[in-house]
Order: C-alpha cells, then structure tokens, then sequence
C-alpha cells in the first residue's frame, strides 16, 4: 500500500468521522491531534483542507451527478469518498483524473456495499467529464 493510498484512507476516516458524528472537521482533527492520530501525512491534510475549502462545491458537484440519489441517502462511506475523490478530480494538480477515480473504488470496494464501488464510478465519470464550468 503507496502512501498516498494511506493518507487517502486516514483523510477518510477523518471525514466519515466527522460526518457520523456531526461534527466539524476541524474538531475532529483537533481530538485526534490531541491522541497522537492526526494527520500524519502532509497529503492527509492536503486532502482534508481541500475537501473543507472547497465543501459547497463538492457537494454541489456530487448532487448533479448523483442520478436518483441525495447526500443524505448515500452510505456515509460513499459521501466521504466521492468528497474526497471529488476534490482530488478537481482541485488536485498532481493527480491524474483516472488514478483518483481508481482509488476511491478500491476503497468503496474495502470498504462500503457490494454496489459501491460502481456507484463511485459511475459518479465521479460524470464529474470527471463535466466541463469546469459545471462547478459554478
């Protein structure tokens, strides 16, 4: 397992947590900081700012695209990975679009449904191809 592929799943992690609880990021970055479990990896914060920066967007993206699916209907899993894939296909200047979209579905596929990893797929295709101008 590359290192990016772990900051990935620790920036993951972050966000599920965050989302589960109901609570901001920053709070959860702090608890972990305070427990020697913060974000070890500079990609690891790189990942979980970007996603913090640029959350309208995010979810304005992943709504769209989402066909016959809401935010909140999604598995908390899937919503973390498709915000964090999402800002890796459009803010992330060192990675190419088909490397992000394979790693979030291998991790839908480590870790959510059996019907994940396609749905991830199939969502981030569509934000992948959408033209810049879809994310005003």
């Amino acid at each position: 397992m590359g290192a990016r592929h772990k900051a990935r799943k620790r920036a993951l992690d972050v966000l599920f947590e965050a989302d589960q609880r109901g609570e901001p990021i920053s709070v959860v970055l702090a608890e972990r900081a305070g427990r020697g479990d913060g974000a070890a990896n500079p990609y690891t914060g790189t990942l979980v700012g970007g996603v913090v920066e640029h959350a309208v967007e995010i979810d304005a993206l992943i709504s769209a695209n989402a066909v016959d699916w809401t935010l909140d209907r999604m598995p908390a899993v899937d919503r973390a990975l498709l915000r964090l894939a999402t800002f890796e296909l459009r803010w992330g200047t060192d990675i190419a679009p088909a490397i992000a979209i394979d790693e979030a579905v291998e991790l839908a596929k480590e870790l959510s449904t059996d019907e994940s990893p396609a749905f991830v797929n199939g969502v981030l295709g569509r934000i992948a191809t959408a033209p810049p101008a879809a994310t005003a």
